[in-house]
């Protein structure tokens, strides 16, 4: 085990929030510490050579078979104004294995320690966002909501669910993360509400006091059978009602599917049939499939905020001009290729000449964009709602990962 640091200590935060600061990152203080005993070791033998890094992902989790990059933005921020030169994806973009989603030029010292935080960025946000683009493709054209900053560290929420809407989300929750996205936050009503007021006091004073323009999604699982709670949020609130919301807990949960659809009994019976069923809590890709038939939408929580990592490397593969590369690498600089025509892509020596497509003949293009030049942005980086379009019309294009029957 290697113990210490490099010199010194960093004064003690007990008693504040244990989070780096903007500088701090930007700065190369959030790093392994062996990055900086490198630095210290090129420093003292003169050494500070022109390298080509790559950043790729050599095998996807949960048996993803892609996912959706996400992070760049923060990534090109973290890097900029270091006389680096950076190529990438777009942000939104989906990816393969194997494919280098970022490429890096420039002296190696100008950036390598910044490498533990360059790949924090883009791994996490890519993990979130994939999950959120999972999801989104299970639930159709269903809504379905963010509600899971509640269960990761508050500082990051932003970040958590604005990758979130990336990947498919239609809302998020958290005021702060709403406003950084540029959207109204979405959400309902809160258990403890109920629990002070009691379920008829809280529906009508919710009503009563919000904004005509909010939706009114009763919260109908708090003390009664969801049935009997949906027809009596729906006979109160009659015509102004949207929705009810179940978020029934697991351990009273039992077939939710088959609950679902009692409710839906009901109420259609009632003549209700414009009130929407509003699922949360534990729902998942997965949970969403089962209840497609009844359910109109979402609210997603751990499943997308606590998605796994996408497990990017960042790996040196020329040094001065010559092809160089660890062990189970490919050396040398690369072309990303795609067809625009049908669809082919592929991964080609950054030596030759980008060609034809070996499927259908037509010209390939490069899917790599300049991001920074000399460590300067090229352009204005596009907004969270045009990333998200991205984002849907790739998705959108790919075979089913649910393998579902037509």
């Amino acid at each position: 085990m290697i113990r210490g640091l490099m010199r010194g200590g960093a004064a003690s935060r007990e008693g504040g929030f244990n989070v780096a600061t903007p500088e701090e990152i930007r700065d190369g203080r959030v790093t392994d510490v062996y990055l900086l005993r490198g630095r210290e070791v090129l420093e003292q033998e003169g050494e500070n050579p022109q390298v080509v890094a790559e950043v790729r992902a050599g095998s996807l989790p949960a048996g993803w078979t892609w996912a959706i990059l996400a992070g760049l933005g923060e990534a090109v921020h973290l890097l900029e104004d270091r006389g680096v030169e950076v190529q990438a994806l777009a942000e939104g973009s989906v990816f393969y294995t194997e494919e280098p989603v970022m490429v890096l030029f420039g002296r190696y010292l100008d950036f390598g320690t910044l490498e533990t935080s360059l790949l924090g960025l883009l791994c996490q946000a890519s993990g979130i966002a994939t999950a959120a683009g999972r999801v989104r493709l299970a639930a159709g054209t269903r809504p379905v909501y963010s509600f899971g900053a509640r269960r990761m560290h508050p500082a990051i929420a932003p970040m958590i669910e604005r990758a979130a809407y990336i990947g498919g989300c239609d809302g998020v929750a958290v005021v702060k993360s709403a406003e950084v996205i540029g959207l109204d936050p979405v959400g309902t009503m809160a258990h403890s509400l109920t629990l002070i007021l009691g379920e008829e006091r809280a529906w009508r004073g919710f009503d009563r006091t919000m904004d005509p323009r909010i939706p009114r999604v009763a919260l109908v699982d708090t003390f009664q059978d969801e049935k009997f709670g949906a027809v009596a949020a729906a006979q109160l609130l009659g015509n102004g009602l949207s929705a009810v919301r179940l978020d029934t807990p697991a351990n009273r949960r039992g077939n939710l599917a088959s609950l679902l659809r009692e409710v839906r009994w009901e109420l259609d019976e009632r003549g209700f049939r414009n009130v929407k069923l509003f699922v949360s809590g534990g729902i998942d890709e997965g949970k969403i499939l089962e209840l497609n038939r009844y359910a109109d939408s979402y609210g997603v929580g751990t499943a997308i905020s606590n998605a796994p990592v996408v497990d990017f490397a960042m790996d040196i593969v020329e040094v001065n001009g010559e092809a160089r590369a660890k062990r189970g690498k490919l050396s040398g600089r690369k072309h990303l290729w795609g067809c625009p025509e049908c669809g082919n892509r592929g991964i080609a020596s950054g030596t030759s000449r980008l060609g034809d497509c070996p499927r259908c003949g037509h010209r390939v293009r490069s899917l790599l964009e300049t991001q920074l030049s000399a460590g300067k942005r090229r352009r204005t980086g596009p907004s969270a709602k045009e990333i998200r379009s991205r984002t849907l019309e790739e998705i959108a294009a790919l075979p089913d990962p649910f393998r579902r029957m037509a």
